[in-house]
């Protein structure tokens, strides 16, 4: 009798047969190899290089002062009336200066500056990991204009996969919902291959490194 089994049902049998055996897996340490060559520049250098490169801009402040200092100047160069901050940590930094900020989203709308912290900072392609699991949330890091993150040496890692193992440590298996990685200012060049900076979130992206 002529065999009639398609290509199809071939296909599916040896897929059934390869599930039903239990083979070790050949890569068992695939996600802890290196993707990239060795490199033996500053993460501080790298991130700010690669930051830079892609149109954000960068500060990096010895300590607190400096670092209400330059943003002072910043404020004032800028013309910034509103500035919006919802996360504690940042706004006990931000108290302790006499920093005018707004604690609520009351005249969202017209925010000038969302200002957050971060999940961390990758070096390797100069880009921040944000998430909603601070009081930030989703909107503060999208719908201002301008977004500010004062970010730590500490949270300061080389590739992207050492980010999310900072975040695995700090929430657990509470992991938040959103997380995103930001690699400069909100860009595209759909139209007319023309590169236009905050088409889809904002238009300036500060990050102030602080030594801690």
């Amino acid at each position: 009798m002529r065999d009639i089994t398609t290509s199809k049902e071939k296909l599916l049998k040896k897929i059934r047969k390869a599930l039903l055996e239990k083979r070790d897996n050949p890569y068992p340490n695939l996600e802890d190899l290196p993707h990239y060559p060795p490199t033996d520049e500053l993460k501080e250098v790298l991130f700010a290089e690669q930051f830079t490169a892609v149109s954000g801009q960068f500060v990096f402040c010895e300590d607190d002062v400096q670092f209400i200092e330059n943003l002072l100047e910043l404020a004032e160069e800028r013309k910034w009336h509103k500035i919006y901050c919802w996360e504690p940590a940042l706004q006990e930094v931000l108290t302790r200066f006499e920093y005018p900020f707004y604690e609520t989203d009351k005249d969202f709308e017209q925010a000038d500056v969302g200002f957050t912290l971060c999940e961390a900072l990758i070096a390797r392609n100069g880009s921040v990991l944000l998430s909603n699991g601070n009081m930030a949330g989703r909107r503060l890091s999208i719908y201002p204009p301008v977004h500010i993150v004062l970010a730590y040496t500490s949270q300061l890692v080389l590739d992207l996969k050492d980010g999310f193992k900072l975040i695995k440590n700090k929430y657990g298996s509470d992991i938040p919902s959103m997380i995103s990685n930001v690699t400069g200012p909100s860009r595209t060049a759909d139209i007319e291959k023309t590169l236009v900076l905050g088409a889809h979130g904002p238009k300036e992206l500060f990050v102030f490194l602080l030594d801690g």
